[in-house]
């Protein structure tokens, strides 16, 4: 359930005096500026031996193509015919709208004479959240794990937007490589019209190697894993890498 929201709305004047026509009945004249049509066209020159036409409301008339006086002006709309009104609409967000998604309620636009009222329009926006970032039915969530995390396995909870505590952890003997993805059903946001099922969870996973590692850490990582060192190396020129800084590097 969304908030209440309000907003000025043009209405239509009720003044009895006036009945909604800016002037006292018969008080009011064609406009002689654009004969009675609101509208006045004017030449624009472009350039040599080029005009151009241009509509555009009337100055003297405002576009209503009507005159009155001041004295016999309606003193509620000031001739203008309507009024600025407060109006409070009710919102109303079901589950899984989306962003930009329009809510209307019609026939609440501006009043004018003479036309259909159009709706009045709200259009949702959808703030950024720090953790989870949404497509479509669809969420996204990224977490980082230690390199033992994720060559060993792991295990830790995660905060839904309804509060729920989500436990998670790997499969027995599953390794996480980086940048992998995982996703989870039903744990995203709910489908806009079908609010009993949901989209999935993904989860991305980036992995936090050790900036160094000691000689004892190192051979009892080469004990579970051990390197490859059946090549020639008669032939092969030795060399040394270094640590750069791709950003200054690449110009």
């Amino acid at each position: 359930m969304g908030p209440q929201r309000s907003y000025l709305s043009h209405v239509m004047c009720s003044a009895p005096s006036a009945k909604g026509k800016g002037s006292k009945p018969g008080a009011s004249t064609k406009c002689f500026g654009c004969q009675g049509s609101g509208i006045k066209v004017l030449i624009r020159q472009l350039g040599p031996s080029m005009i151009k036409q241009v509509k555009c409301p009337c100055t003297e008339c405002w576009g209503t193509g009507e005159m009155i006086s001041d004295k016999d002006r309606c003193t509620q709309c000031e001739g203008q015919k309507v009024v600025k009104e407060k109006k409070v609409l009710k919102v109303v967000v079901e589950k899984g709208m989306q962003h930009c998604q329009m809510i209307k309620f019609p026939g609440l636009a501006n009043e004018a004479p003479d036309t259909v009222t159009g709706d009045a329009v709200c259009v949702l926006l959808q703030n950024q959240h720090p953790k989870f970032k949404r497509k479509g039915d669809d969420l996204f969530l990224e977490h980082t794990l230690t390199l033992t995390e994720a060559q060993c396995g792991f295990q830790f909870t995660v905060t839904h937007l309804d509060n729920r505590q989500l436990f998670i952890k790997s499969q027995p003997g599953e390794v996480i490589k980086p940048g992998q993805s995982e996703a989870i059903d039903d744990e995203g946001m709910p489908i806009y019209k079908r609010s009993f099922m949901k989209g999935k969870l993904y989860i991305q996973f980036t992995v936090d190697f050790p900036d160094s590692l000691c000689p004892e850490q190192s051979k009892a990582v080469e004990a579970v894993q051990p390197t490859t060192t059946d090549m020639e190396l008669d032939e092969c020129e030795e060399t040394t890498l270094n640590d750069i800084n791709m950003e200054e590097e690449i110009i």
